[in-house]
């Protein structure tokens, strides 16, 4: 993965055109250092799964 196709998941996911987006868990630190970057980094929330693997939703409302 590179940044620029990192950066058009994270848009498609907050832009609705995806639900949620499955990352794999060698992807997971490439992912995330693009992810912190972004002013919305506060809407997305991720759900660790079972082998280090991370499932990202975005939320209306930042968490805190």
């Amino acid at each position: 993965m590179n940044e620029e196709m990192i950066t058009d998941i994270l848009d498609r996911i907050m832009n609705g055109e995806l639900s949620e987006y499955y990352v794999k868990n060698e992807d997971f630190m490439e992912f995330r250092q693009v992810l912190v970057k972004r002013q919305d980094f506060k809407h997305f929330r991720g759900i660790g799964q079972r082998g280090g693997d991370v499932l990202y939703q975005y939320l209306k409302e930042p968490r805190s």
